[in-house]
């Protein structure tokens, strides 16, 4: 069995409430430990593509099936929109079919929420938009790229689908896991954690275990980890205080990361199959670890 395992996960809040008890000791891991970086989603996912992958990796769901011949998906850790998710913006009221040919900014070509918008501009109107990367740190850029005019709509996840009601210029355009529910009936799976099949299946037993076990510990003791995400400084550049963070915390750190429910696996294969029957996707098959 490894003796170290390497976690990759982001800045964001909820990848901190998931992994946090792991790497302060408050989650016995006997026979390794656990040494981590933060890096931003979309570099998240090319280190899992990368020559040096991470052993355990949050990732977008999207692009599991192109790393799913070196990683297994973990059945616990998920972020999941229900009726919520990535919200699209722009300067002025306009139609999610207007988005046609339209300069959007978005966090990363991998990413869920642009596989969804996608597929969603595709169905509207059978034809795409112009996708214009824009990391998610700093986390004002993509507003700031708004604001000159260098796109005409901007993407945003985590923290900036929240604070852009901050600002009275922004209008949603439209929010994905709503008209992801409106056309499936499912919630929308957006991220998850991988971890590499070359491990062996005791090391993959054991180290989901204690990622499990690490997601229930800060469920059972949700308002020290909102001390401990707010003392951390984390977000404080997107200007998360406790009551935004709680929120958020709600919506993507809850009961769906504990375990994989039915209808979040359902919501998996069609989100997978339709990104594949569109030639958006591999066809490689995705599998979970225990």
């Amino acid at each position: 069995m490894r003796s170290t395992i390497r976690l990759a996960f982001s800045p964001d809040a909820d990848d901190l409430f998931m992994f946090w008890p792991l790497l302060s000791g408050k989650v016995a891991t006997p026979g390794f430990e656990f040494v981590h970086e933060r890096v931003e989603t979309e570099s998240l996912n090319a280190r899992a593509e990368g020559d040096d992958p991470p052993d355990v990796c949050a990732v977008s769901i999207a692009h599991v099936p192109a790393i799913a011949d070196r990683y297994l998906l973990l059945p616990h850790g998920a972020s999941v929109g229900r009726g919520y998710g990535p919200v699209v913006v722009a300067r002025s009221p306009r139609s999610l079919a207007s988005l046609k040919g339209a300069r959007v900014a978005i966090p990363g070509a991998r990413t869920t929420a642009h596989l969804v918008l996608r597929l969603l501009v595709l169905e509207e109107t059978g034809g795409t938009y112009e996708p214009v990367p824009i990391p998610i740190t700093p986390f004002a850029r993509v507003f700031e790229a708004l604001a000159a005019g260098e796109v005409e709509a901007a993407l945003l996840i985590h923290e900036g689908r929240l604070t852009y009601k901050d600002d009275p210029s922004l209008h949603a355009v439209v929010e994905l896991g709503e008209a992801w529910h409106a056309r499936t009936g499912l919630p929308l799976p957006l991220g998850g954690n991988v971890i590499r099949r070359d491990l062996g299946d005791d090391t993959i037993r054991a180290v989901s275990d204690a990622c499990r076990k690490s997601i229930a510990w800060s469920l059972a003791h949700r308002d020290e980890m909102l001390d401990t995400i707010i003392a951390s400084g984390l977000r404080d550049e997107a200007k998360i205080e406790r009551a935004r963070l709680d929120r958020y915390l709600a919506m993507y750190a809850n009961e769906d990361s504990a375990g994989m429910r039915d209808d979040v696996a359902r919501a998996l294969s069609v989100l997978l199959e339709r990104g594949r029957a569109e030639g958006l996707l591999p066809a490689a098959r995705v599998e979970l670890a225990p």
